[in-house]
């Protein structure tokens, strides 16, 4: 019988050394973008040698696939944090709920918008990151789902996936014109993600009695 090896957690000090690293490419990202970010860098700010930087993150690519990770784990708890249901009027109410949580992780979180939205033609993140829209695609179907009666939907397709995908290029677009969502583009946004949403799904939808 052939057992799968349990990937081990880190040990408290090897965690503790990943954490300073993370947080100092992070500041790095958020201050000069990732044309800033190198191994030297980042162990410059994290006042740890070199070779440590080296031990964990072969790569900046490997640093940033770490860092993407770190913010799509943002999103995921944003899309599993607590919903009143009896507040939502329809499923548009949901969709903005939703849309305003996530642009609240870009508000606050310039290496976010560095990683997601900025332009850096990095494919290793790029990458990173449409696989971890694919997985957000899966949670948001769940939620949605959870609270209203959805159609059938192609399965083809990944619906909820590209449509966050398509209000983020509006947001992409905000921070290359003006280094930030502004309030017009967030609003615009939040409107291409609500319009191909209801390519799919009608205007009114059955408010499930009891969340599934």
């Amino acid at each position: 019988m052939t057992r799968t090896a349990t990937p081990r957690k880190p040990r408290a000090a090897s965690q503790a050394r990943i954490d300073s690293i993370l947080d100092a490419a992070r500041t790095l990202l958020a201050a000069e973008g990732v044309a800033s970010l190198s191994i030297y860098s980042v162990a410059e700010r994290a006042e740890i040698p070199p070779s440590s930087v080296y031990h964990f993150f072969a790569s900046v690519p490997a640093l940033l696939e770490a860092l993407t990770a770190d913010v799509h784990a943002a999103f995921r708890a944003c899309l599993q944090a607590p919903i009143d249901h009896q507040a939502l009027g329809g499923w548009r109410d949901l969709s903005r709920l939703v849309e305003q949580r996530m642009l609240a992780i870009y508000s606050e979180d310039a290496a976010a918008r560095q990683l997601i939205l900025a332009q850096h033609g990095l494919t290793e993140v790029t990458q990173a990151d449409r696989q971890h829209d694919i997985e957000l695609g899966d949670l948001m179907h769940k939620l949605f789902d959870h609270h209203f009666e959805l159609p059938k939907l192609p399965s083809d397709v990944d619906v909820f996936a590209l449509a966050m995908e398509l209000g983020d290029r509006v947001y992409a677009r905000s921070v290359q014109q003006h280094g930030q969502i502004t309030a017009r583009m967030a609003e615009e946004g939040m409107r291409v993600f609500d319009a191909y949403l209801g390519l799919y799904l009608p205007p009114y939808l059955p408010k499930r009695a009891n969340p599934a």
